[in-house]
């Protein structure tokens, strides 16, 4: 497997197991110009913007350090690009969540980061 099916992989498994926790799964691999969104799926009256981040071991980190301020910043606009293309009210609730996978655990760390203005 490559890099991209590899990835592709974790994702559909985060995407089961965060459906499997009772969210809603609203739109995989969002993309626009300003960059990628794993995954968009509906908590209760939130919006989440989730990130998949893999490792096979530690030796290269926990997965989550992988979502320095630069890849959140990416998140972050294309966030407000898809809030923009799909007309979502401009008082929406928000949050930005990532779902790492550390060997075969999964870790879900809801309001990761949040961008200020």
């Amino acid at each position: 497997m490559n890099k991209r099916q590899t990835g592709a992989a974790y994702e559909e498994q985060a995407a089961r197991w965060l459906a499997l926790q009772g969210y809603q799964i609203v739109e995989r691999n969002y993309r626009c110009r300003q960059g990628e969104i794993d995954l968009i799926v509906r908590d209760g009256t939130y919006l989440v913007f989730a990130e998949v981040k893999y490792r096979r071991g530690g030796q290269a980190g926990h997965p989550a350090e992988a979502v320095d301020i630069h890849k959140q910043r990416k998140i972050f606009r294309a966030a407000a690009c898809y809030c923009y293309e799909r007309r979502v009210p401009e008082n929406q609730a928000c949050r930005f969540d990532v779902v790492s996978i550390l060997g075969g655990r999964i870790e879900h760390i809801k309001n990761a980061f949040q961008m200020q203005g």
